[in-house]
């Protein structure tokens, strides 16, 4: 029942009232966003779902808007005349509702903060609603879950409209970098034109196994907004052929807008983009697990024991004499899917061995780390394992005598003491590392605060 997809950007100048005039400079996306318009009105959809990243986000649970109504307007951008309302399909929201909590898919409809429909839905409207009036909208946020998590949820977006037998049209609202000039709003990477080449490629041919390939790093380095929306389509359109069509890219204001459109051609069972992704993860994981030394073995066989019995291992007696003679601290840190499950560990040895400091680290990493949800059996073969061993802290004076590569950091204002371990994805500036150890510590930014550093033997 999924008639067609849209991905299409959100800069609010686009919308006249706004731009003034600025809209010209991007009038390839203008027209783009008509055509969109005229081929959804073509479709006739019943329902809308429409994807946004400035909808409600939650690090851990997708967001679907309740209610039946909603309203907006472009007040924030001098345009409150320009106004627009949407009405809810409500049947859809619950069945997708119950579709997720059946596939343990964290989503639904708590924790609204604000009924307002948000520019990253509107602008998008504003074009539709020009064309076609006669469809309810189901509006949803991302999350910050793993790339797979997203597509899972288009699976069942698309499982919704089939039960419902409902015409449904998805729109994935995203702008690409934000990173493309140094005279735009948030300057210059060269991660973010790589980006915008790299997305177009992939979208503009519908290639959408290869979403799921992109590394959080490159992702948060670039800059870009809609690549989770991206995701969420593509799972809707999973073993579905389609016709790929990219309409336009521009980047003239330092922020890329790209537009493709997905014209439905029957069921393509080769196209199961993620169950072919699994896989390869699988195999990589499997060579990599067997090139893990002894103190990521520990770990592991640690947290898959305690994950599924609620046992802590005991230590082996075939470990390296230094696991069971040296005291350090030491972090376990997991991830999933390139991003981070869990992190937990020491500044100073607190345990008699290296050893035990890896049972009881990977334990909490596993199950006690207050920013995610304690790890669950199914989750174990897609778990990536690192375990760093901290030498001694030393006290210096400077910022200066730091290098995100070699050296941590820790941070210290009166109780308040914050930990960045070294060589950590995303972070490249000794300015940034400090301000992330002293978020951490719950220091200012700008409060003065006593600099230690630290290297670490990391292991893989």
């Amino acid at each position: 029942m999924i008639k067609g997809a849209f991905m299409v950007p959100h800069p609010p100048l686009i919308v006249p009232e706004i731009g003034r005039g600025e809209e010209r400079k991007i009038k390839n996306t203008v027209c783009a966003y008509h055509e969109i318009g005229r081929r959804i009105a073509g479709l006739k959809p019943e329902t809308i779902v429409l994807i946004s990243p400035h909808q409600t986000m939650y690090a851990d649970y997708f967001h679907i808007s309740p209610g039946d109504h909603a309203e907006g307007d472009f007040g924030q951008f001098r345009a409150g005349q320009v106004r627009m309302e949407a009405d809810y399909d409500t049947e859809f929201v619950e069945n997708l509702r119950k579709l997720a909590e059946a596939g343990e898919l964290p989503a639904g409809t708590e924790g609204e903060r604000g009924r307002g429909l948000d520019h990253g839905t509107m602008v998008p409207l504003y074009f539709v609603n020009q064309y076609w009036k006669d469809y309810k909208l189901v509006r949803m946020g991302l999350s910050g879950l793993p790339l797979a998590d997203h597509y899972e949820l288009g699976r069942r977006i698309k499982e919704t409209s089939e039960i419902l037998g409902r015409d449904t049209v998805l729109i994935a609202s995203g702008d690409l970098s934000h990173r493309l000039s140094f005279d735009g709003p948030y300057g210059y990477k060269e991660e973010g034109p790589a980006y915008d080449s790299r997305i177009m490629e992939v979208m503009g041919n519908g290639d959408f196994g290869k979403l799921l390939e992109f590394s959080e790093s490159f992702c948060e380095k670039a800059g870009e907004c809609g690549h989770r929306a991206f995701t969420i389509m593509a799972g809707a359109l999973d073993r579905t052929g389609v016709v790929a069509e990219r309409l336009s890219y521009e980047g003239p204001f330092g922020v890329g807008y790209g537009i493709c459109a997905y014209e439905i051609c029957g069921r393509d069972l080769t196209r199961n983009f993620k169950d072919q992704y699994e896989k390869m993860e699988r195999e990589r994981l499997r060579e990599q697990r067997a090139k893990e030394d002894a103190y990521v073995r520990l770990a592991r066989a640690v947290i898959e024991e305690y994950v599924r019995t609620g046992i802590k291992k005991r230590i082996p007696e075939d470990l390296p004499e230094e696991m069971y003679t040296r005291r350090a601290g030491v972090f376990v840190s997991i991830k999933k899917g390139g991003q981070l499950r869990g992190c937990i560990g020491t500044i100073q040895a607190v345990q008699s061995s290296i050893a035990e400091e890896i049972t009881e680290n990977a334990v909490s990493a596993s199950t006690k780390d207050p920013r995610f949800p304690p790890i669950v059996p199914e989750e174990l073969e897609f778990l990536t394992i690192s375990v760093d061993v901290l030498g001694d802290t030393e006290r210096i004076d400077s910022p200066d005598q730091l290098d995100v590569e070699r050296y941590g950091v820790v941070v210290t204002k009166g109780y308040r003491r914050g930990l960045l371990l070294p060589n950590l994805d995303g972070i490249d500036t000794v300015k940034e590392q400090i301000r992330i150890a002293k978020q951490k510590a719950g220091i200012g930014e700008h409060e003065e605060a006593e600099l230690e550093r630290f290297e670490v033997i990391r292991h893989y």
